[in-house]
């Protein structure tokens, strides 16, 4: 249906949506006469619709799907002490020996600064990765930072304001308190800058330096019970949620999302 119409040629979008893994052949042509899929934004209720899945971009209930079965998407616990580069010039660990076990050559999308751990996603979708890592989608990130002293809830109030950096002003999307006890605090940051070092500089010039940086979230993506260090795909679930993410429009609004974890 790239072109617009129907084709004599593709894929009966019931099996497309079958071969994916989306439901089974029976359920995914009730979800096709419920007007719950969408090919290329308008929805089909025609059963005997073809689709080109190279071409098409498909959603049900308006979560995307991927047919193509050569893309994989893994999420990384990154610890402290690894770039995020798959070499690094000066010799200092890399992802390299995260992506070992897969055949595929997965890359890294976005970054995040030697010293900080967590949620890093590799793949080997380009495309996506070139996406969500652009500054314009304005990806949200949860980050946890233990800082020194005692942060109070006009510093929550600052921070969520706004602040003036060399680089330019700057405002958390949601900021809390989450504890304080001897001489440190814990703080939850939500951001959807990518500046680099984004929140160790904010929490600086708010004058508390950060000791430990840890990113819990990106985009619809939670870290969970992962282990520091380990690797997992993700799952069905996750996957049409990072692809619907991916296909919006640069600066459309990011839907609103769930800061409770699942493990």
């Amino acid at each position: 249906m790239s072109d617009g119409g129907q084709s004599a040629e593709g894929v009966r979008l019931q099996k497309a949506l079958a071969n994916a893994g989306v439901a089974s052949r029976r359920v995914s042509e009730q979800l096709i006469v419920d007007g719950r899929v969408r090919v290329n934004g308008t929805v089909v209720t025609e059963l005997g619709s073809r689709i080109d899945p190279e071409h098409d971009l498909v959603d049900v209930d308006g979560t995307a799907v991927q047919f193509d079965q050569t893309k994989r998407y893994v999420m990384l616990n990154k610890p402290t002490g690894v770039v995020s580069s798959m070499h690094d010039d000066r010799g200092r660990p890399d992802l390299r020996r995260f992506t070992r076990e897969w055949a595929e050559r997965l890359y890294n999308v976005g970054r995040l600064d030697a010293e900080t751990s967590g949620l890093l996603v590799l793949t080997n979708d380009g495309e996506l990765a070139h996406v969500l890592a652009h500054p314009s989608f304005g990806v949200t990130k949860l980050y946890i930072a233990k800082v020194r002293g005692t942060v109070t809830p006009q510093t929550i109030a600052t921070l969520t304001r706004g602040i003036e950096l060399d680089d330019g002003p700057i405002a958390a999307d949601r900021a809390r308190l989450l504890d304080r006890s001897g001489g440190t605090s814990l703080v939850e940051l939500t951001l959807h800058s990518g500046r680099n070092r984004i929140v160790r500089r904010m929490m600086a010039a708010v004058g508390h330096p950060v000791d430990e940086l840890v990113r819990r979230r990106f985009g619809p993506l939670h870290l969970g019970t992962l282990p520091v260090g380990a690797t997992r795909e993700l799952t069905k679930v996750e996957r049409g949620a990072l692809l619907t993410l991916a296909r919006r429009e640069p600066g459309e609004p990011t839907p609103p999302e769930d800061d409770r974890e699942t493990p």
